[in-house]
């Protein structure tokens, strides 16, 4: 599903909302995640799942086509860890 899909989904199951007021409303609830992990800070959807930052420490790496050492700089990855409602629905546990 992607954001539009999404968007329109919202629309359908609230009719007495706006399309538009659905897009801006989804458009903030993304906005804010992303600000968030930007921050450093954890977000937690409850039965969803938490969106976190890991950081990479730096390390030396290898160039695949020369086998060159290569230098990779430290960085900041997002991490996603399911939540438990989400982990039973894919395997099949809750209803």
């Amino acid at each position: 599903m992607i954001r539009s899909e999404l968007i329109q989904k919202i629309s359908e199951e609230n009719p007495h909302l706006f399309q538009r007021d659905v897009e801006r409303i989804v458009n903030t609830i993304f906005e804010e995640v992303i600000n968030a992990m930007a921050r450093g800070d954890r977000v937690e959807l409850r039965g969803f799942g938490a969106f976190s930052v890991k950081k990479r420490d730096s390390r030396q790496g290898r160039n695949p086509r020369t086998g060159e050492s290569v230098s990779v700089d430290e960085k900041h990855v997002p991490f996603f860890k399911t939540g438990k409602l989400l982990r039973e629905r894919l395997n099949g546990e809750a209803e």
